[in-house]
């Protein structure tokens, strides 16, 4: 089975650099696309928590639906290819990116915003230079969870013909050759591992390196 795996690994070198080019560019743009709107939207739902069951339940609606089945829906709409499929993980990713900044900041300690208040912050100075360093790591947990759904969502890209290493994983399927299958499904495991790794150590940086700035720390 190795064997067979090298032996097509390397016949097959410049299609498996093209489908793990492709399905870097599907998760990162997708990710890239639910921070810009989670991120914003957690922030809100801290300060109208109100909109929390309506903006949280939706989300939750979209991870519900089988992402075979969303992709499917989309197809009528926007048709095939790259469009569908990074609209369907954008929505894959939004809940765990809502979910965790929501809840980053909401954990961030009473009495530090307190203090920042007492000190003549606003609520804009006390969002940005307060509770969203402390809440980093919490949040970007979400999006480290959103990277690696989105890494094993993306293989079913290929059945819109939105490439990705799906395709090596539906061919081996289609063929009855599990090499070509592991073919595939090794480099996503592998760029998974590698997305979570990525984050996790801006996870680590990041935050530090902002209360700095901020002096939210001291």
């Amino acid at each position: 089975m190795l064997t067979e795996l090298f032996t097509f690994w390397q016949a097959q070198a410049g299609k498996l650099g093209e489908q793990t080019l492709q399905h870097i560019g599907l998760t990162a743009a997708s990710l890239l696309l639910g921070v810009v709107i989670g991120v914003p939207l957690g922030l809100l739902l801290t300060r109208r928590p109100r909109l929390a069951p309506w903006v949280l339940g939706t989300a939750g609606v979209f991870q519900t639906i089988p992402s075979i089945a969303l992709l499917g829906f989309l197809i009528p709409v926007i048709g095939i290819g790259w469009k569908p499929a990074i609209l369907a993980l954008f929505l894959y990713s939004l809940l765990p990116i809502i979910r965790n900044t929501v809840a980053g900041v909401q954990g961030v300690d009473a009495a530090v915003v307190d203090a920042a208040r007492g000190l003549g912050f606003t609520d804009t100075q006390v969002l940005t230079q307060v509770e969203l360093p402390l809440a980093l790591p919490v949040l970007l947990a979400g999006i480290r969870t959103a990277a690696v759904i989105n890494v094993g969502v993306a293989t079913l890209a290929a059945y819109i013909a939105a490439g990705g290493l799906g395709e090596f994983i539906f061919g081996g399927i289609a063929l009855n050759k599990p090499a070509m299958i592991l073919a595939g499904a090794i480099p996503a495991a592998v760029l998974a591992l590698l997305f979570d790794g990525a984050l996790g150590w801006l996870a680590h940086k990041l935050p530090a390196s902002l209360c700095v700035r901020a002096k939210c720390c001291y």
